[in-house]
């Protein structure tokens, strides 16, 4: 498996730790997945898609390089009137997992992990899709290449 896949793979079970207790708000119910899906393909709420985007490369000296992954975080909530206060809280709940997981491991059997995760955006619908809402967080992960 390519360590592309694999980070975003490791994302995805990393957010399976939402579960509503504390410090979290909600209970992703295990609903994350490392594939892609759009709204109108969605039938449990609420749920977390992750997908690979572009990558950059840093070449060093010394055969040592930098990967930079981007990873687009979609999700999906749904409620007639509390959507986006619901979406509002999971992404507070996500950014909050993202940022205690800045060294995620995604291979255990090489021991590769993340050297960070960063967040570069997070958008939403702005309530245009009622009742259901919809979030995208893109992130950059740097993990070492070589």
């Amino acid at each position: 498996m390519s360590k592309r896949i694999s980070i975003v793979k490791a994302l995805a079970e990393r957010f399976k730790t939402i579960d509503g207790t504390s410090p979290y708000n909600t209970n992703l119910q295990g609903l994350c997945f490392p594939k892609l899906k759009f709204w109108d393909e969605v039938n449990d709420f609420p749920s977390v898609y992750l997908s690979t985007g572009t990558e950059m490369r840093d070449y060093l000296p010394g055969d040592f390089a930098w990967g930079m992954l981007r990873v687009c975080v979609k999700v999906y909530c749904k409620g007639e009137d509390t959507a986006q206060d619901q979406l509002e809280l999971l992404l507070e709940d996500l950014e909050r997992c993202i940022d205690t997981s800045r060294q995620l491991i995604y291979d255990t059997t090489n021991g590769y992990t993340t050297t960070e995760i960063l967040i570069d955006s997070i958008t939403t619908d702005e309530g245009l899709l009622n009742p259901y809402a919809v979030g995208e967080i893109n992130l950059q992960v740097r993990y070492q290449i070589m």
